[in-house]
């Protein structure tokens, strides 16, 4: 916990107190961590996936900030940023 707050406030200039929830992504595409602080101590909650994997940045560059939306569907093992495929349409008869 102490070496996750300290990420977030080093690392990224955020302060671990701010009731926000931090996630993490380790070197597993199957499991990641959160950090939240509710203003008497630290929750700590470590998700592992048993089929699938997660959807995780690639770089700090894609570091974002989640809607409630987004980290409710990480939360259940949806993509935060749902690609669609656009194609052409088709003749049905």
């Amino acid at each position: 916990i102490d070496g996750l707050a300290t990420l977030v406030k080093e690392q990224f200039e955020l302060d671990p107190f701010s009731g926000k929830v931090f996630l993490f992504c380790g070197g597993s595409k199957d499991r990641f961590k959160a950090l939240y602080w509710d203003g008497q101590g630290f929750w700590l909650l470590y998700k592992r996936f048993e089929n699938g994997k997660l959807n995780r940045p690639r770089n700090q560059n894609e570091v974002q900030a989640l809607s409630s939306e987004q980290v409710d569907w990480l939360m259940k093992g949806f993509a935060i940023n749902p690609k669609i495929k656009n194609t052409k349409a088709c003749e049905f008869y």
